[in-house]
């Protein structure tokens, strides 16, 4: 089932759900990295989710929701 809501942003509900299956998906299905270009096509968003931190890259500067 796709959601064709782009136009609106996402209640609170949404976003906790958002955060669940993301947090689900880099348990159980998650190799090594993935990349992903999303939003709209004339200011696209980068998404690159990795096992791995970039050289040079504190940890402390991600946050864990």
């Amino acid at each position: 089932m796709r959601n064709e809501r782009h136009d609106e942003p996402l209640t609170d509900n949404e976003m906790e759900l958002f955060l669940q299956y993301l947090h689900r998906y880099a348990i159980h299905d998650l190799d090594q990295w993935l990349a992903l270009q999303v939003g709209p096509e004339k200011f696209p968003v980068y998404v690159t989710l990795s096992r791995a931190l970039e050289p040079g890259v504190d940890p402390s500067f991600y946050r864990r929701p």
